[in-house]
């Protein structure tokens, strides 16, 4: 489905609430667990039954209470994302507001990735929002792969264009016009960028951070004299990912080559990173393509090459987006909430003060602010809540909720200790409460450290004992099927043709996930032709 857009002039460009696609809102049901519906509006209908809904919701969303996993993960995971403040609904189906505590999220994966392309040798810019359609068509298997989810523009300034437009969805042609002006001769090469940028997929089925009408990313372009100098790009560019879903995420990835079914429109090999949500389910959180020429041909971007003979360009692409949050929500978080790894946690430290009496409060709050600041000049990041709008209670079930990995308590007796008492977000309870933690700048900071680099590794190691545990190696078609209908991934031998690959999908709902890079040694027999097989292939469900 093609989504024709007509830009108007700014003064008309705000829709009414006639023109309203179905919003989401969220209302408190008389279980008092957050949850969320869709308001559908007959055609003319008036805004006030969506005003309505907010109006109560703001009202009555006194308590923060969260469905149990058990009970419904898609419940679950939404409410996660709206009491934990991460994103909102935006006004046009399938699109969102990310939140500041979200978007602090992408700006700390933002920094470390920055950090590796930079090291890498690439460089950041920017490309145009608006691309040519023609440009699209220029790489039929492009064309084909994308167009059911473009976006197009075909009036500007009240007038009709003479040539549509296209919304982003992806770079690769945009980048290659400009590569074709920019690359002469082999002494331009390899030519390496970045952008972090917006993209519009129109999405028939939508969900927050996975799969939006528009989201954030960061992707990358590269331009290489030969075959082997960009299949060494997109494996690097592969390699870093996977290293950040690990030390960073704490997500334990499995990293592979896509099928030919599953392959980017118009690369020649796609590499990728696979996730176990908290359901099962398969999440591609990265990808890296190994474009071959297929691009550069059909935009003529060509180079002298040293003998003076000129030839095509090799390229590569690779991203991540903001559907990593998605991800990092559905592999860590439990019935409290969000439960965030250290390394990418906006706040790591959250810091209540406790007092009763009214000659309490000064003494409590500072010493709670001299914590602050030693683990702020430690690098630590921290909060301190001083708000007394509420109780101790509830900002711990607050901070919690919202996956700050280390709480601080400090009340009189504290005080009069000179110490304080830290709490694990990780490890509910009294098992995950230290009592008695000094609060002498050095011993505490030494302290908090070491908790902090303990909960990045045990979520890391949880993670993995999941995913481990939900792995099955099958030997036939019916236990893959059995396997993939009790929601666990199937590992198994495979050299059947992509028509067998789309029979398991029709039949099961399962894809092939990756060939993975770590493969099993011996002899290997395909469980759908009973051929040999060189490598096992993993289907799952995925999002």
């Amino acid at each position: 489905m093609v989504v024709t857009l007509g830009l108007h002039p700014l003064t008309s460009s705000f829709l009414s609430p006639a023109t309203l696609s179905p919003g989401w809102t969220s209302v408190r049901r008389q279980d008092r667990r957050l949850r969320y519906f869709s308001v559908h509006k007959a055609a003319g209908s008036s805004s006030s039954s969506l005003e309505t809904v907010a109006g109560n919701q703001k009202s009555k969303a006194q308590e923060r209470v969260i469905t149990p996993i058990s009970e419904d993960f898609n419940a679950w995971y939404l409410d996660v994302i709206a009491n934990a403040e991460l994103a909102d609904y935006g006004p046009v189906r399938g699109t969102m507001v990310i939140r500041p505590y979200g978007y602090a999220i992408w700006e700390a994966i933002q920094d470390y990735l920055n950090l590796k392309f930079k090291e890498t040798g690439h460089s950041n810019m920017y490309f145009p929002q608006f691309i040519p359609y023609s440009f699209i068509e220029k790489e039929a298997s492009h064309v084909e792969g994308f167009s059911p989810e473009l976006a197009l523009v075909t009036i500007g300034g009240g007038k009709e264009l003479d040539e549509k437009l296209v919304v982003r969805p992806t770079s690769e042609t945009i980048v290659n016009h400009m590569f074709t002006q920019w690359i002469h001769s082999h002494r331009d090469l390899p030519l390496m960028i970045n952008q972090w940028a917006n993209v519009t997929r129109w999405e028939m089925r939508t969900k927050p951070f996975v799969r939006t009408l528009e989201f954030l990313w960061q992707e990358g372009h590269t331009a290489h004299a030969t075959d082997e100098e960009a299949e060494h790009e997109a494996l690097q560019m592969i390699d870093i990912y996977t290293k950040f879903a690990y030390e960073q995420a704490a997500i334990p990835v499995i990293t592979g080559r896509k099928s030919k079914v599953e392959t980017f429109a118009g690369a020649l090999r796609t590499y990728t990173i696979e996730a176990m949500m908290g359901d099962r389910k398969a999440l591609q959180a990265g990808t890296s393509h190994h474009l071959g020429q297929n691009f550069s041909r059909a935009f003529g971007t060509m180079f002298t090459d040293v003998n003076g003979e000129r030839q095509y360009v090799w390229q590569t692409s690779w991203a991540i987006s903001t559907r990593f949050i998605g991800g990092i929500i559905m592999t860590h978080g439990d019935d409290a909430g969000l439960m965030l790894p250290p390394n990418l946690a906006p706040v790591q430290v959250i810091i209540i003060p406790i007092w009763k009496k009214t000659n309490e409060k000064d003494v409590v709050l500072d010493a709670a602010t001299s914590v602050k600041q030693s683990l702020s000049a430690a690098g630590i990041r921290v909060k301190l809540d001083d708000s007394e709008q509420r109780t101790p209670g509830w900002k711990f079930n607050f901070w919690e909720m919202k996956g700050v990995p280390l709480r601080v308590e400090i009340g009189p007796r504290d005080v009069a200790n000179g110490s304080v008492v830290i709490s694990r977000r990780d490890v509910p309870g009294k098992e995950g409460k230290a009592f008695g933690i000094s609060m002498e700048a050095t011993t505490l900071v030494a302290y908090v450290n070491q908790k902090l680099i303990g909960i990045q590794s045990a979520l890391l190691e949880r993670a993995i004992s999941f995913r481990d545990r939900n792995i099955v190696d099958v030997s036939s078609y019916d236990e893959l099927k059995e396997s993939i209908s009790l929601g666990k991934w199937a590992r198994c031998p495979w050299s059947a043709s992509d028509k067998d690959e789309l029979r398991v999908k029709e039949e099961t709902g399962a894809t092939i996930r990756c060939f993975p890079f770590d493969q099993p040694k011996g002899a290997k027999t395909c469980i759908m032709t009973g051929n040999p097989a060189d490598e096992v292939a993993i289907f799952a469900k995925s999002y």
